[in-house]
Formats: structure tokens, C-alpha cells, sequence
């Protein structure tokens, strides 16, 4: 188990310059845009405009702050997110391009590079003591905008917002989450190939 704060976290460039990221984690350690295996960020969103290309990586989209944002795909229907919406996923390696609903976003994304692993992400607002099991090679749990406390068999923590739990295999894998009010919590589960 590793607890991350938000003062661990990397400001770096978007891949496509057009923006700033906020690293939350990236494995292995240090790995660049093109050599990780997995990588979970934030990032602000203030204009519309492309989406980074990232071949051979599949990825999770989802709205944590702000009213929305419309992605647009070649020869597909418009999709739109926002706080409220299922984890979006689609290949890193297809053009996409976003608009903003009303104002700047910003999001969580979490990208697999597809021939190491893959990731599934689920996102719950908890107003109360709830479990969460996980059930990969790697869990990660992120709260966004309310402290939680989490608790398991040799596991105490308690997470600011935006701050991550990771959890390798050798820990529990049922969590007793306990929010302080409704909290936005994310659970990332990441497997190998």
C-alpha cells in the first residue's frame, strides 16, 4: 500500500503541448509518454481543441470539476461528459477532438498501454460507510472532492481530496470507505497482460 498526496504529483507539459498535466502516477517509475505501461493524471481543460495521440494505448476519460466537455470522433457520434457520467473509455490512437459545454473542465484520465495491461474504472459518490472490492494486480483509490478514511485488514488511511491509495496484490481487497460527506470516489483497477 502507498498513500499519494497531492504534493507528490508532476506538472508536465501535455504530449501535444497544448496544456498542462498533472501526474499522478505512472509505472514504471520515471517512464515517459512513450515508454509507460500505465498512467494515471488530471489535467485542466480550458479550451476546446485536440486530444493528444497516444498509439497503442487504450484510455479512461471522466469529468471531475466544471460543467462538461463534448468529444468528437471521425465518422461516430459526439460524446458527452460530465460529473455525473460513466467513466468514458476509447483508444488513445483515434483523433478526438473536444468542446467545452460551459467554461473549463478539468478530468481524470487513466491510460493502459494495450499490449502490457488493461484497467477498468469505476466511479461512485458515496454518502455513506460503503465496501469496495477490487480484484487486479494493482487497485488505486481516488477521492476528489471530499476526505475519505479507509480502512482493511492492516490498512488505515485517510485521503484529502485528490490524494490516491495503491494497493498491490498482497493487500485487502474489500476496503471499508467511510466519506466525510458525498464524496466522488474512483476506483482504478489495473491487470497485466
Amino acid at each position: 500500500m502507498r498513500l499519494l498526496r497531492t504534493a507528490d504529483y508532476r506538472r508536465m507539459p501535455w504530449k501535444n503541448g497544448g496544456g498542462e498535466t498533472i501526474e499522478m502516477m505512472v509505472s514504471p517509475a520515471g517512464a515517459s509518454f512513450e515508454t509507460f505501461d500505465w498512467r494515471i493524471s488530471m489535467a485542466h481543460v480550458g479550451a476546446p481543441g485536440d486530444f493528444s495521440l497516444f498509439p497503442n494505448v487504450d484510455r479512461t476519460l471522466s469529468v471531475i470539476a466544471g460543467a462538461g466537455l463534448v468529444l468528437r470522433f471521425a465518422g461516430r457520434d459526439a460524446v458527452s461528459l460530465d460529473r455525473h457520467a460513466t467513466p468514458f473509455s476509447f483508444a488513445g490512437d483515434v483523433v478526438v477532438d473536444s468542446a467545452l459545454i460551459d467554461g473549463p473542465i478539468d478530468d481524470l484520465n487513466v491510460m493502459t498501454r494495450r499490449d502490457r495491461c488493461r484497467h477498468r474504472v469505476t466511479r461512485q459518490t458515496l454518502s455513506a460507510v460503503t465496501q469496495l472490492t477490487w480484484q487486479c494486480d494493482v487497485g488505486i483509490v481516488v477521492t476528489i472532492d471530499r476526505e475519505v478514511e479507509i480502512s482493511a485488514e492492516k490498512i488505515d488511511a485517510t485521503l484529502a481530496p485528490k490524494d490516491a491509495l495503491i494497493l498491490e496484490q498482497t493487500d485487502a481487497k474489500t476496503l471499508t470507505v467511510t466519506p466525510r460527506g458525498d464524496a466522488d470516489v474512483f476506483l482504478i483497477e489495473i491487470s497485466y497482460c
